[in-house]
């Protein structure tokens, strides 16, 4: 029988769980997934923890998962957050199964509405000023979010922080309208443009040993 790929996703909350807030943990079969998750809560219940019941679940995952549940009629393969991204089940140009990793939304609107803030508080800060801060904000945010296959949403939040900062600067003074060609030439001066600062995983685990073998 083929066997299937679960991922556990626990999330704590509170002083529920206090030290280690955030685990996913991965199976192949269902049974040793729904054991391991029966022995952990009686092994925090001896310490008087307990796993937040809103946030900890099981979710069929991996290169089995998609092909699974079409067969049982039961739609696309779950997602799971997890430190700021949303997990999907992917597929490569060959077919073949790809671990995907995009943007949390609730994590991208959050930070955009951070920016609109501190930009309503720098509203008559310098040009050059408000430049150089939002093109850290950026590079920032595309050092931690800078995965394969998550472009596109680094794109749109590069594209977001650009209308913000128009708007921004149009709100100056009732006179003060800012074109698009002028909006595209600060982007350019100061948002760094969209790139990946994480390797593709076949690329990170590309080792050798000292023998020259190939690390699998």
């Amino acid at each position: 029988m083929r066997r299937e790929f679960h991922v556990r996703f626990c999330e704590g909350g509170g002083v529920r769980l206090p030290s280690a807030t955030r685990l996913v943990v991965g199976f192949e079969d269902r049974t040793d997934a729904e054991r391991f998750w029966k022995e952990l809560r009686e092994r925090f219940a001896q310490f008087g923890l307990e796993l937040h019941p809103e946030k900890t679940r099981l979710v069929e995952f991996g290169r089995y998962a998609a092909g699974d549940r079409a067969s049982q009629g039961r739609g696309k393969p779950e997602t799971f957050d997890f430190l700021g991204f949303t997990h999907l089940c992917g597929k490569t140009r060959e077919g073949w199964f790809q671990l995907w990793r995009r943007t949390e939304r609730r994590r991208l609107r959050a930070k955009l509405q951070e920016v609109k803030a501190e930009l309503r508080r720098r509203w008559h800060h310098p040009i050059p000023e408000v430049g150089r801060w939002l093109g850290s904000v950026v590079d920032g945010h595309g050092r931690y979010y800078g995965v394969p296959y998550n472009q596109r949403a680094l794109e749109a939040f590069r594209r977001e922080v650009t209308w913000l900062w128009r708007q921004a600067l149009m709100r100056r003074s009732q006179r003060a309208y800012v074109t698009w060609s002028r909006m595209r030439r600060l982007r350019e001066q100061y948002l760094p443009p969209v790139r990946l600062h994480h390797p593709y995983p076949d690329q990170r685990f590309r080792v050798r040993t000292q023998g020259r073998s190939p690390v699998r």
